[in-house]
């Protein structure tokens, strides 16, 4: 079944389709696809009843999201359905839900279930939960990606037209690189955080991931509001700026680039920059040693203490209940202190002075999302040391303040997909998603 919005919107404004037709489809898929481990929690036919039942009333044309079916990471509150972020001893049912699935919810989306993650959102890979390792939906010997594992495969899999993730260094672009998808993280704010489960509660974003691009778009529009009760809530403006038919793009310096060994990723990365040059782009080479020396602030500098602030019971009472690499990652976090941060915060103003000539000099930076994947095996013999590896191009996005969309760059010889990032300042999502559709040819 086509989960796309429009086309699923035109089927039940012209009646060809029910949303208990949709609903029954995807149930099917859902008990299929149990060995990937997707799913922490899915709605029963009663819980979904009210969502149907509310929808019975409204005119489909009303509504843009009327019966369409999403999926919600399971760091991100739905009404009265157990929140676990990914560690069952956590687990807490809340009486709202998050600002933006209520959002979704007024629009006509309808709820699905919970995904699986990473736990407490801690990860790249989409291994590190006891509700098992999330596969990937195109290899299931291969990493899904993570945090937001189970909402990217959800997607991929059929399941769902859209799902939300979250991204604190590379969750919501990752996991769309590994199973063929387009993933926003739009600016730190511009998608409110009330209601979910802080990683890093100053630079956590929400993200979404869908098939296409137009459907990236739909769901842009309605969260992108602003929420009063968010203390990092930010006003959204579109900016004015789109793809030009003539235009310059950086990418790092050869001698900076890394693949890991992964030949057919560089080549298909080198094949993403002739392509854009072929739509009237000129590519030129830039420092990305700054980007990177962001980059490795986030697990070496102050930002593990948010981590830590965030789950500081559960990790202090109950330690043994937090992953084990989850629990070396995080515990560090009540050893760091002012002169560490303060140190931090000057090298991150100086990098964004750096920052803010390349998106004054270029239209975007384009960058692989990973320079490689692994497999599962791979990983849990490793889990620290890849980890690191896959958030060569993602970890310093938020630190940066930046806004960046992952999308679709090719296959390797083993159907594996490869992925770009295209990355632009701080609330020039309207222009990521201009050049996406350039790119895309769409």
């Amino acid at each position: 079944m086509n989960l796309n919005i429009d086309s699923l919107r035109e089927n039940y404004i012209n009646k060809t389709i029910t949303i208990q037709d949709v609903l029954s489809s995807i149930k099917n898929k859902i008990k299929e696809t149990k060995n990937h481990n997707i799913w922490i929690y899915t709605l029963s036919d009663k819980e979904l009843e009210a969502y149907i039942k509310n929808l019975e009333t409204k005119d489909p044309k009303e509504l843009p999201l009327y019966g369409i079916p999403f999926a919600i990471k399971d760091n991100i509150d739905l009404e009265n359905i157990p929140t676990t972020a990914g560690c069952k001893e956590y687990k807490y049912t809340p009486k709202d839900s998050a600002f933006v699935v209520s959002k979704l919810i007024e629009a006509g989306a309808i709820p699905i279930g919970k995904t699986n993650l990473d736990q407490f959102a801690t990860g790249l890979v989409g291994t590190r939960s006891p509700y098992g390792e999330c596969k990937n939906s195109i290899n299931p010997e291969y990493i899904s990606g993570g945090s937001s594992s189970g909402s990217a495969v959800s997607v991929a899999l059929d399941m769902v037209s859209f799902s939300l993730g979250t991204d604190t260094a590379g969750s919501g672009r990752v996991p769309a690189a590994f199973n063929n998808l387009i993933g926003l993280k739009a600016t730190k704010g511009v998608v409110s955080t009330s209601g979910v489960v802080p990683a890093c509660r100053s630079l956590d974003c929400v993200t979404v991931f869908a098939k296409d691009l137009d459907d990236i778009e739909s769901v842009f529009e309605i969260v992108n509001k602003y929420d009063e009760e968010d203390i990092y809530s930010r006003e959204y403006t579109a900016t004015t700026k789109k793809a030009k038919n003539e235009f310059t793009f950086a990418i790092p310096q050869k001698s900076q680039l890394k693949f890991f060994g992964d030949e057919q990723a560089k080549q298909l990365f080198f094949y993403a920059i002739k392509k854009f040059e072929s739509l009237g782009g000129k590519a030129i080479e830039i420092d990305y040693e700054p980007f990177n020396e962001s980059a490795n602030l986030l697990y070496s500098g102050p930002w593990v203490t948010e981590r830590y602030i965030a789950i500081k019971d559960t990790i202090t009472k109950t330690p043994q209940v937090v992953e084990k690499t989850v629990r070396a990652i995080i515990s560090g976090g009540n050893k760091i202190d002012a002169i560490n941060y303060f140190e931090s915060e000057y090298t991150l103003k100086k990098n964004r002075k750096y920052v803010n000539k390349i998106f004054t000099d270029f239209d975007f930076l384009l960058t692989p999302t990973t320079g490689t994947i692994y497999k599962i095996d791979e990983v849990n013999n490793d889990p620290i040391q890849l980890n690191t590896n896959l958030g060569y191009y993602t970890n310093y996005m938020n630190l940066l303040d930046l806004s960046a969309i992952a999308v679709p760059a090719g296959f390797r010889d083993n159907g594996l997909p490869f992925g770009v990032t295209i990355v632009a300042d701080a609330f020039e999502e309207e222009k990521l998603l201009s050049y996406s559709s350039k790119y895309l040819g769409v």
